[in-house]
């Protein structure tokens, strides 16, 4: 492959990254990540993991933690994990010791969450996205700090984890950058 200038690149990056080595671009984007946290835990619909990943770029948070399986569906990230701390861990547990004292914080509409309008994120936060279907496991849940919950006004349950992925996310911004 041809070496990237800033002619020819042709991948999905601010100009102020054009023409960069992947390398450099993480270097540079490690300097001024959020304090912010995200972790996935058991997708089942692999696209999901990667419209997280691809969130979670473009709002620069420091880590992403994949619970579970290694394995996901890169594609939808579209090449943003390159610049992303990405760190998996094979249970809850490891994952729980890992973030040691970070608070975690699950986004999930289940019985006893509150709303996300209003809820006050800690500013070391690790928020945790569970599966399309089932949610966040019962061990997750007991790990969790809280659970916030997305308010919805139409007749659907329930919105797509990587759409809510991103409202958390830019939630957190509000409240601990912007």
């Amino acid at each position: 492959m041809d070496e990237i200038t800033l002619e020819n690149d042709r991948r999905n990056v601010t100009d102020e990254f054009r023409g960069l080595s992947v390398a450099e671009i993480k270097r540079q984007l490690d300097t001024r990540r959020v304090a912010l946290q995200i972790a996935v835990e058991n997708l089942e619909r692999d696209f999901n993991a990667g419209t997280i990943v691809r969130n979670a770029n473009a709002f620069n948070v420091g880590a992403v933690h994949i619970v579970g399986r290694r394995q996901w569906n890169k594609r939808g990230a579209m090449a943003t994990d390159f610049y992303m701390n990405v760190r998996y861990h094979q249970s809850v547990a490891d994952f729980v010791k890992a973030v040691g004292n970070r608070p975690i914080i699950g986004v999930d509409n289940i019985e006893g969450s509150v709303p996300l309008n209003g809820f006050e994120f800690p500013g070391n936060a690790v928020l945790v996205f569970g599966s399309e279907g089932p949610g966040l496991s019962q061990e997750m849940i007991g790990a969790c700090q809280a659970i916030v919950a997305i308010e919805q006004f139409g007749s659907t349950r329930s919105i797509n984890v990587g759409v809510a992925s991103g409202i958390a996310m830019y939630a957190w911004l509000q409240q601990n950058v912007l």
